[in-house]
């Protein structure tokens, strides 16, 4: 039964179809892990073993499934409404804060069937790529519990990874899926906003965070992460930036018609020489699986970036204020660091942030032509694997990287508002994960999740040696 955690979720749905494995006994199994591994990685802030097993029992005792997830064990981000578990975006702030209802997402899933096992750890009013607050402390990284599980959704990859989780939800409005999909060696989507409601998320995914954010699924397979998509997509009757566009997910035969362009690096910043080898493998892997697979570099990602720190840092910060107003002694580093981080930007004024929200229209549309040729980019998802919390700066290729430039690869995604997947491929030197990323144009997430598929066929999820 140990073993059993680490399969993937959609054969625990099959050997609980089957009859071969009961709902209780899958649940007592990630109890099990739960309770083993938790302790050491701290991923799972809200866990309580008795309620786990009470939802088995009602789950086992139906006529007919629910649905789809019928059993399936999960977690969700605590940033994400979830009626009876804490939600308190890892800050003192919200010490105890228990929400009364689901978001439309959650709601979902419980309506597919699925188990609820707990929420998960997240850095601070999630504005960081490592995972630790004053609330819970830091969450490891199951391959290396010296590194970060990366972040904002890093309590969930950790989970995932490790087997305390089938899969579960995230949320990411610059790399807070797929950053920690990169660095725990799972997989995960950014959808199309407005392809998965965000409602319900916690802060809400307004303003110029309703382009930048998604709430998106993290799993160890891409089967089980486009499972979990199909469960929680769809327009949701609240949310005024929600499309009633259907599922389709396309055959092989319509994915290999879509040019794929790779880029090792933006020519801006260097990667580790591993990356470069992962997006090369995944390059040749998906050319000789008969796509058409093109070097191409789009010249607007460095106009996304800029754009995308204009609204997450400096926007971010000026949200925040009124909620830090007077309290600032009672926030952890992490955040004390990205409020530092923003000021050091300047002040965003009226006309600076007009003169954004116009640039933001024009630079998307310089993207979106670029990417008519190319409606599917593979490239780095960092520039490096997990890093050690607090470290700032890194020598690559004989040049100094820093913090939020070793990261900026998801971030053009957020602000294109564009699907992205990331699975892994590789390992470093030290036999941390690598993962690539591969993005989509706006509402061709079953595009990106059919095409990052057959990568997760050719390389994809190992377990760490400590969760087996």
């Amino acid at each position: 039964m140990s073993q059993l955690v680490l399969h993937s979720a959609s054969h625990q749905l099959q050997l609980l179809r089957s009859g071969e494995l009961s709902i209780p006994e899958l649940a007592e199994a990630y109890i099990t892990q739960i309770e083993r591994l938790n302790p050491i990685l701290n991923a799972i802030t809200d866990f309580d073993p008795d309620q786990v097993r009470a939802q088995a029992r009602t789950l086992a005792a139906q006529k007919s499934p629910k649905g789809t997830l019928h059993g399936l064990p999960v977690t969700i981000k605590s940033s994400i409404s979830t009626a009876g578990y804490r939600c308190e975006i890892g800050s003192t702030l919200n010490r105890g804060s228990i929400p009364t209802e689901d978001a439309p997402v959650v709601a979902r899933l419980r309506a597919a069937g699925a188990l609820i096992l707990g929420t998960t750890n997240c850095p601070e009013f999630l504005m960081a790529y490592e995972t630790a607050n004053l609330l819970h402390g830091a969450t490891h990284n199951p391959w290396d519990l010296t590194r970060s599980p990366g972040g904002s959704s890093g309590g969930e990859s950790a989970a995932i990874a490790a087997g305390l989780s089938a899969g579960g939800l995230g949320s990411d409005s610059g790399g807070s899926v797929r950053l920690p999909a990169h660095f725990t060696g799972i997989c995960s989507l950014k959808p199309t906003p407005g392809r998965v409601p965000g409602r319900g998320h916690l802060p809400p995914c307004i303003g110029p965070f309703s382009t930048l954010g998604a709430i998106g699924p993290m799993a160890r397979t891409i089967a089980d992460v486009t499972l979990l998509y199909d469960a929680i997509s769809g327009p949701d009757s609240q949310d005024h930036s929600g499309y009633p566009i259907p599922l389709h997910h396309p055959t092989p035969t319509e994915l290999r018609q879509q040019t794929i362009g790779y880029f090792e690096d933006d020519d801006l910043v260097p990667v580790t020489p591993e990356t470069r080898k992962a997006v090369r493998d995944a390059a040749d892997c998906l050319r000789a699986l008969g796509f058409r697979v093109e070097p191409f570099r789009p010249k607007a990602l460095e106009p996304l970036r800029k754009l995308w720190w204009t609204f997450f840092v400096q926007c971010g910060a000026m949200f925040y204020q009124p909620t830090i107003q007077g309290r600032e002694s009672e926030l952890s580093p992490i955040f004390a660091e990205f409020l530092h981080i923003a000021r050091d930007s300047g002040p965003l004024t009226a006309d600076s942030l007009l003169t954004a929200w116009a640039q933001l229209d024009l630079v998307r549309s310089q993207m979106l032509a670029e990417m008519e040729q190319y409606p599917i980019l593979l490239c780095p998802v960092a520039s490096l694997p997990a890093f050690r919390p607090g470290e700032r700066t890194w020598a690559i290729e004989g040049r100094s990287v820093a913090y939020l430039d070793a990261v900026r690869h998801t971030q053009w995604f957020n602000t294109l508002a564009a699907p992205a997947a990331v699975v892994p491929v590789g390992r470093s030197p030290e036999g941390l994960p690598i993962g690539v990323q591969v993005a989509a144009r706006p509402f061709m997430d079953e595009y990106a999740l059919g095409i990052v598929g057959w990568l997760d066929q050719a390389f994809g999820y190992q377990p760490p040696p400590m969760a087996l």
